[in-house]
């Protein structure tokens, strides 16, 4: 599957369809499946079809036992040893923003330290 070149319901489509295919596997209905997690039938056909609420994903993958899948889905990044050292053991609490020359002229005297 290339993503880049999917729309953003497509993408949620697809899980969904990934989703019905281990729930298939699995052999559990789709009613079996919404009342383990509190949906309706309906409300867990519109999550198969792209509409679902992300909370709603997880606990479909809770139930099927493969909620494993989410450390896979955005896995955890750590921070450069030089940014760690920029840090000085500081937790970042908000980013940047990326300032843009022509959005920013006035400070282009200022350095590129990072006020925390």
């Amino acid at each position: 599957m290339i993503v880049d070149s999917m729309t953003n319901l497509s993408i949620s489509a697809e899980i969904g369809r990934r989703i019905e295919q281990i729930r298939l596997e699995q052999n559990l209905t789709q009613q079996q499946l919404a009342d383990e997690i509190g949906l309706s039938r309906v409300s867990y056909r519109n999550l198969v079809n792209g509409g679902g609420k992300f909370e709603n994903i997880i606990a479909v993958l809770r139930v099927l036992g493969k909620l494993d899948l989410v450390e896979h889905f955005i896995p955890e990044t750590t921070f450069s040893p030089m940014e760690q050292l920029k840090l000085k053991g500081k937790q970042r609490q908000r980013a940047s923003g990326g300032q843009d020359n022509k959005h920013d002229s006035k400070n282009t005297n200022q350095s590129n330290d990072l006020d925390w």
